[in-house]
């Protein structure tokens, strides 16, 4: 949305610009924290003592540390084109942030149109009523036009000839107008603030937790109330807590995802979704899904932390370390499996467990496969920084096709053995389930070597409609079976 006329003839008013928020649609200094803990975790634990020097040495701290990636940056495309309007035409621009002097720089260098850079040293925080003063130094009260979006620019609009909101904070428009200033917004926030977060916390992936009911189903306890209930307890708890690992993978991947085709539009790359909002989300998602485990017995509880523990090493280790990242990711759905039977106390089986190490090892790797495959597609030889490369491609097909195929194998040996008598009065009904998983498996893998599959094959498993066809075939031959 854009409101009120402003010139873009040549002005010998300078227009200055922030950054965070302004130019970008994101915290550059929230970024620089997030790449800092990534590659060294341990230099959390030195932040509080860097930040009692200031907010300055404390930003000039992390800035000798670690620098972020200008060309990778979420930019406000619409005021960007602007900008490069207004450089065109011969107005001279200024980038006037609070963010340090380095990061303002590089993203100058890679803009090309600020013709002066003024930021944050070590020892001046270049904020609110601080920057005002700057600029008034520098070109004197009324003397340039300003363009910023938070409630802290407030002082620097005050003192600024013409103001620009860039998707203003609530509240700002109407401590920035004046009766001799004119106000320009450029608001492109398309999603409601909620929508946003959901997005952000992918509510469609809690699809993967409904492993968690997989123990009650199959030991035949699902017409018990009580266990019923105490499974959609294990179910909410995992979905928090999966929830919340999301939010810090993506808190963790930003540069990483910008540079992939498709999880560039992720909420927090995309920078739809404040960076410290996220965070703040994941403690608060993770207290949640604990609170509910207090309501379950103990074991799930230490399941559940086993769990959260793991992929905070997923996240930081193995993502990065092939093939060990794909067993972390089998192993974790198979947690899952073990969370669901410790919340109803059932005692997972042997053939339960192998059953879906096997298969979602499979999935795993069909996920790797997919990824890799398209960034071969892209022209991309090195394949990221997954650890995989694309001369891998042929070897991950084939330990991907033999895993799910082990899978198929342990459950025509599980049918075939004693055990299966004692649950079911007609095993004979589940020997169909062996070609209806194989009909998946081999489906599932063909679009993959196709390139047709999605990148996340539990997403192409919500949209397939024969995927639902033969799931819902296997749960009747189950009810056939009891």
């Amino acid at each position: 949305m854009i409101t009120a006329e402003m010139s873009v003839s040549p002005e010998t008013v300078p227009l200055c610009v922030d950054l965070d928020g302004t130019l970008v649609r994101t915290d550059t200094l929230m970024e620089s924290v997030l790449l800092l803990i990534k590659l060294q975790p341990w230099a959390v634990l030195l932040m509080p003592f860097w930040l009692l020097r200031g907010r300055a040495a404390f930003k000039q701290r992390i800035a000798e540390q670690v620098s972020v990636e200008p060309e990778t940056l979420p930019y406000n495309d619409s005021f960007l084109e602007f900008l490069r309007g207004e450089h065109s035409a011969g107005r001279c621009l200024v980038l006037a942030t609070g963010s340090n002097s380095s990061i303002a720089n590089a993203v100058a260098r890679e803009l090309g149109i600020f013709q002066r850079v003024m930021g944050s040293t070590t020892d001046a925080n270049l904020s609110g009523q601080r920057k005002a003063e700057a600029l008034v130094a520098e070109f004197g009260s009324r003397g340039f036009d300003y363009a910023g979006n938070a409630l802290r620019d407030v002082p620097v609009f005050a003192e600024s000839r013409n103001a620009i909101l860039v998707n203003p904070a609530p509240g700002l428009g109407s401590r920035t107008r004046r009766g001799d200033a004119e106000v320009r917004i450029f608001d492109d926030r398309s999603q409601s603030v909620p929508a946003r977060y959901l997005s952000a916390i992918r509510v469609h992936q809690w699809l993967k937790n409904v492993v968690v009911f997989g123990p009650l189903i199959l030991a035949h306890r699902i017409s018990e109330p009580n266990m019923i209930a105490a499974a959609l307890l294990a179910f909410v708890s995992f979905c928090l807590c999966a929830s919340s690992v999301y939010l810090l993978n993506d808190l963790l991947d930003l540069s990483d995802d910008r540079r992939h085709p498709t999880k560039r539009e992720r909420a927090l790359a995309s920078g739809r979704v404040s960076l410290l909002g996220a965070a703040v989300l994941a403690v608060v998602l993770l207290a949640l899904a604990f609170g509910l485990a207090l309501t379950l017995p103990v074991e799930f509880i230490g399941v559940l932390a086993f769990y959260y523990l793991v992929t905070l090493l997923y996240s930081f280790r193995f993502k990065s370390s092939a093939p060990s990242d794909v067993l972390v990711l089998a192993g974790l759905y198979t947690l899952r499996i073990i969370a669901g039977a410790s919340a109803v106390s059932v005692e997972p089986s042997f053939w339960l467990l192998a059953f879906s190490m096997f298969l979602f090892l499979s999935l795993a790797l069909a996920k790797r496969y997919t990824g890799l495959k398209r960034l071969a597609m892209g022209g991309d030889a090195e394949g990221g920084d997954r650890g995989y490369r694309v001369a891998d491609l042929e070897l991950l097909s084939q330990f991907g096709i033999s895993s799910a195929f082990a899978a198929v194998t342990v459950l025509a040996l599980y049918i075939n053995s004693d055990a299966i008598r004692e649950l079911y009065g007609r095993p004979e009904m589940i020997w169909l389930l062996c070609p209806l998983l194989l009909y998946i498996v081999s489906r599932l893998w063909l679009l993959a070597r196709r390139g047709e599959l999605d990148e996340d094959p539990v997403v192409f498993a919500m949209r397939d409609i024969r995927t639902h066809a033969a799931v819902a075939a296997g749960l009747v031959l189950l009810w056939l079976a009891t």
